[in-house]
Parts: C-alpha cells; sequence; structure tokens
C-alpha cells in the first residue's frame, strides 16, 4: 500500500510502509482468558469512526475468550481533548480504562487544538488502518468524484463538506487532498465540522452539507444500508468489504491515504499492566473473532505495540507536520 499526498508524491510513504511492516498476524491461538475485564473510553459519539474501532476490538476480545468483560463510555468534545484531558486528570482510577484513539491525535496537537499529544499518555498498540471515503447522500445529484469535483471547481463556496473532525483536522485534511489531486484549490474548502459520525450522516441526508468525509469503515455500512453513496475510497484498489466503491486512483486521481487507529491508557500505567494489554492485543490478532469484525468493517492489521507504537507515531507526526504545512493547514 503506497500512500502518497494528493499531488501524487509519496509523503506518507514513510509512515504506510511503517505500518504493513507490522501488520504481519499473531501465529498464537487465544484460548485461555488474560484480563479480566476492559472498559473502553471512547472521544467521540455513537456512530463514528473511534466508536466502531472501540466496540469492535472488544467484540473480538469477549468473544474469543480473551477477556472476560468489556464496557464502553462515550465522552465527546473538543474533537478529543476531552477524553484525552479526564484520563489524563483521572490516571490514578482508570488502570482498567483503554481510550481509543487515531491520526488526529497527531494532527490536532500539531495545530494546537488541545494542549496534550500522545507523549502525554501511555501508548498501548496501534491496531488496524481504516481508509478514508467521500459519500454522499443516496438521492444526491453527485454520481461520483468527478461530479462533486466539477461543481467545487465552479464555486467552492457552494460545495459544503461535512466531517467528524475539527477544521484543519484529518476529515478536512483528506478531503482537501483529495480536491488538491484533481486540480482544485485545497485551501477553498467549506468544512463543516461534526462532533459523532451520527450528527454528520443526518446533516449529509438532509442536504445540510453536499458530501462528507469519513472513515471507509463507517461509510461501508451506511452504503450497505442504502443511505449513502462512496464516491471514492482512498486505498489503493477496491476493498473487498465493499467492491462497489471506486477509489480515487481508478477515477484518475493519484491519491491514498490510510488513518491507522489504537489504544492508550492513562499515563503511569504500571508496566505489567500495559504489556497484560499489549499481549491481549496481539493475541486478538489470531482469532477468528477478530477477522469477522475486521473483514466486515475493511480494516486492515496495522500492529504497532509498546515502543513500535512510540517510534510509528513520532514519525507520523513529522510527515503529517510536512503535508500540513505543503496545504497550508501549518505555517
Amino acid at each position: 500500500m503506497k500512500t502518497t499526498d494528493l499531488a501524487g508524491r509519496s509523503v506518507l510513504a514513510a509512515v504506510a510502509a511503517a505500518a504493513m511492516l507490522a501488520a504481519a498476524p499473531v501465529s498464537a491461538q487465544a484460548a485461555d482468558k488474560m484480563i479480566d475485564k476492559i472498559h473502553f473510553l471512547i472521544p467521540g459519539g455513537a456512530g463514528g469512526g473511534w466508536d466502531g474501532t472501540a466496540r469492535g476490538t472488544g467484540e473480538a476480545l469477549t468473544k474469543s475468550g480473551i477477556v472476560g468483560t468489556a464496557s464502553y463510555e462515550n465522552m465527546s468534545g473538543g474533537g478529543g481533548g476531552k477524553a484525552i484531558g479526564y484520563l489524563i486528570e483521572n490516571a490514578a482510577s482508570n488502570h482498567g480504562t483503554l481510550m481509543v484513539n487515531s491520526t488526529p491525535i497527531v494532527i490536532r496537537s500539531l495545530v494546537g487544538r488541545f494542549p496534550h499529544n500522545f507523549r502525554d499518555l501511555t501508548m498501548i498498540a496501534g491496531t488496524i488502518g481504516d481508509y478514508a471515503a467521500i459519500i454522499t447522500g443516496k438521492n444526491s445529484p453527485y454520481k461520483n468524484f468527478a461530479d462533486l469535483v466539477a461543481a467545487y471547481k465552479k464555486d467552492p463556496k457552494k460545495v459544503a463538506v461535512g466531517g467528524g473532525s475539527v477544521p484543519g483536522g484529518m476529515d478536512h485534511l483528506v478531503a482537501a487532498m483529495a480536491f488538491q489531486a484533481a486540480g482544485a484549490d485545497p485551501t477553498k474548502v467549506k468544512y463543516i465540522p461534526y462532533d459523532a459520525g451520527g450528527k454528520l450522516n443526518a446533516a449529509i441526508l438532509s442536504g445540510e452539507v453536499n458530501a462528507g468525509s469519513t472513515g471507509f469503515s463507517e461509510a461501508v455500512a451506511l452504503a450497505k444500508a442504502g443511505e449513502m453513496r462512496i464516491l471514492a475510497v482512498t486505498s489503493d484498489k477496491r476493498v473487498p468489504a465493499f467492491k462497489d466503491a471506486p477509489t480515487l486512483k481508478e477515477q484518475g486521481y493519484d491519491a491514498t491515504f490510510v488513518n491507522w487507529r489504537g489504544f492508550f491508557a492513562a499515563p503511569g500505567l504500571p508496566a505489567a499492566k500495559a504489556d497484560q494489554y499489549r499481549k491481549a492485543l496481539a493475541a486478538m490478532y489470531a482469532t477468528p473473532q477478530w477477522k469477522a469484525v475486521r473483514d466486515r468493517n475493511g480494516w486492515v492489521d496495522i500492529h504497532n505495540s509498546g515502543k513500535d507504537f512510540v517510534a510509528f507515531l513520532e514519525t507520523q507526526e513529522t510527515v503529517i507536520k510536512k503535508l500540513m504545512q505543503k496545504l497550508g493547514f501549518l505555517k
């Protein structure tokens, strides 16, 4: 998988290469229970990518018997900053909690959306990759990405694109990159942020926005339900989870992108407890329960654990910063 900027250069190639080197499945078979219970903290609302990742991971861990029980808590606010702040401020009482996050924790720290970054947490492991998708409502006049591009080039102010992240965040960045790949000005995107996937979907269906930038796994569920049309996915090739979704590349726009997702714990978590979480997540990859969840969502395995996760994030921070500077989101 090659990740490029939307002008066709390999701006994110280093990140993608590191991710795929770490994507080999673990060979050990899950048998005995490794952890009694895990509480998942989700920094966004129901229906978003973080929500789906936490609940899908919990499903695989519990159904395979690796974890006894899993509970979930949605804590929206501040583009994820509220949940991060909560976990840091209440670290001592949250040793049984794993917080899901993804590429936006890097992006939002770079643009100063919240005062913390990934270094303020205990980094457990990166677990999956999820492609991005450009979607529109089932009754939209835009039948493909070229239709949306044509409208955007005619008058960018009349093409509103919604996303589940703050302005300058990942969904905004993906939309800007996609239009740049089409030869349009990426800095003129009329981006409307929503705090959860459900709110974004409602805005698309009501016509409040013309299109949405979101995770492919979220788009798949909506497309299968007949509610949305996927105009483009940012993978190299069509994804088996929903083969009807065309890629940007096959439509003539040389661009790909993959968003990692993974888990963090409270700062100061004892090393033995952190390793216990890492071993449980590593064992999950060999289970049929995980394969079912992963394939259902169109995810790819990207496993970076412990120190490898730290190195992966530090590399991404450098590469994303350069990309955002090129697109005008950072000076």
